[in-house]
């Protein structure tokens, strides 16, 4: 793709502070955002006020593909940390795309991997114990951050243990103890905020173990 087509198609850069919402629920779908630098989740509210956390995004990945179906946000994009942001018309992407073929076979082959990524992440954890989640939680941020040219055994959790326990449909107190059961097992290393995994393999044998049970 020639580089006047892809500066054609990001809009705008834009900093977000920490705390601060990209897009809300409802609001309408006009752009899809290219993480430069930096962490957000998603999340909603229910009825009485409790947050559901969706979804978790590091630099490198993009943010609001939900907003495809049906022309709004269907969440709410909070950043961890203060991040930059590529603002990415998705109108200007379909009329750059029509005029470079190849470009709309990038675009579409994009758009399925993260939609199937996250959809695959949630109907896995869907039928996992609550020891599985958290190292499939564990395992998946590791590869994640690892194609991206970050460390994936020793890295800072930019999320609260409450927020990985309202993406991963664990109360606090569970995901406090099993952090703590996998430091005593000498599986990860934990202070604060900071993580090493120790030993990703045997993660992995965390969750082998529950798919032969």
């Amino acid at each position: 793709m020639p580089a006047e087509n892809l500066e054609r198609v990001v809009y705008a850069r834009r900093r977000i502070r920490r705390g601060e919402s990209l897009f809300g629920v409802g609001d309408a779908f006009r752009c899809i955002y290219a993480i430069r630098t930096g962490f957000f989740k998603t999340s909603l509210v229910d009825g009485e006020g409790r947050e559901q956390v969706t979804g978790f995004f590091m630099g490198g990945e993009l943010l609001g593909l939900d907003g495809l179906d049906g022309g709004r946000y269907k969440d709410s994009a909070i950043a961890l940390e203060d991040s930059d942001v590529c603002a990415m018309p998705y109108s200007l992407i379909e009329e750059i795309a029509r005029e470079v073929p190849l470009l709309q076979r990038s675009v579409n082959l994009v758009l399925a991997r993260e939609i199937s990524r996250g959809h695959g992440i949630m109907l896995l954890l869907g039928s996992m114990s609550a020891e599985e989640r958290l190292a499939a939680f564990l395992v998946n941020l590791s590869a994640r951050l690892r194609r991206r040219g970050y460390s994936p055994s020793c890295f800072v959790l930019r999320m609260t243990r409450d927020e990985i326990g309202s993406y991963l449909g664990l109360k606090l107190e569970t995901v406090s103890r099993l952090f703590s059961a996998f430091h005593r097992e000498r599986l990860i290393e934990v202070k604060q905020k900071e993580v090493s995994i120790i030993d990703i393999e045997g993660l992995a044998r965390v969750l082998a173990a529950g798919k032969r049970a």
